[in-house]
């Protein structure tokens, strides 16, 4: 392997428009820390792709013939459980993201997001598990009410400090480690302690289910 690429973010695009590959394949090729390894037009071939490369982030359009993006992420989390899904649609269905955040999509994005969007959530998810916006904020409070995402093992009142409340907050208005480090005036270090202690007193699992959590219980407005 080229020590140039090692450190990089592997990543393959499924999707069925050469030209659209091509597009986010040209827009993300200046960004130094990510690696274009592969790429195909349908589920069927992505997954013929995975058993031998080992992609870190996979974008993985919803609409394709022969094997569509709902089909085949359950099939890639088989395969790569660690992959981390970007889907990409056409639409902001909320009821659709819903159901593909339950099994194991990471992220969701509009095919008409920038160049700069589709990079922050690769390296998000990559990094965090998750890249919430404003398609997936609502899809998690879809899931909530409809009773589908909330982990019915969660306390009902898990008592947070003044500081745990302050880091919750901000993580929910989607702030970096760095920038809540910045904010509460703390290390980087002490707010992943506080992200630790959020997810062992509340029940949560991911960064995901603490968001689901603040809303719930009104510490953010859903």
């Amino acid at each position: 392997m080229n020590s140039d690429n090692i450190g990089k973010i592997k990543v393959i695009i499924t999707d069925d428009h050469a030209l659209f590959r091509t597009g986010v394949k040209a827009s993300l090729s200046h960004y130094t820390d990510i690696e274009m390894i592969g790429e195909a037009e349908n589920g069927m071939q992505l997954l013929n792709l995975v058993k031998f490369l080992q992609p870190d982030v996979i974008l993985l359009d919803i609409q394709m013939p022969i094997m569509d993006g709902i089909a085949t992420l359950p099939e890639v989390k088989k395969i790569l459980p660690n992959a981390k899904i970007v889907m990409l649609t056409m639409n902001d269905d909320v009821s659709m993201i819903s159901k593909l955040m339950e099994i194991g999509a990471n992220s969701y994005l509009t095919k008409n997001s920038d160049s700069e969007t589709i990079y922050e959530a690769i390296k998000t998810v990559y990094e965090k598990e998750y890249y919430f916006n404003e398609y997936t904020n609502k899809a998690l409070l879809t899931g909530l009410r409809s009773k589908r995402m909330v982990d019915t093992s969660v306390p009902e009142d898990a008592e947070l400090s003044e500081k745990e409340l302050q880091v919750l907050k901000l993580m929910c208005d989607e702030k970096s480690t760095k920038e809540i480090a910045d904010i509460v005036e703390i290390s980087p270090r002490t707010v992943e302690a506080i992200r630790d202690r959020l997810k062992m007193k509340t029940g949560a699992k991911t960064t995901a289910g603490l968001i689901l959590y603040a809303v719930k219980h009104g510490i953010v407005e859903g």
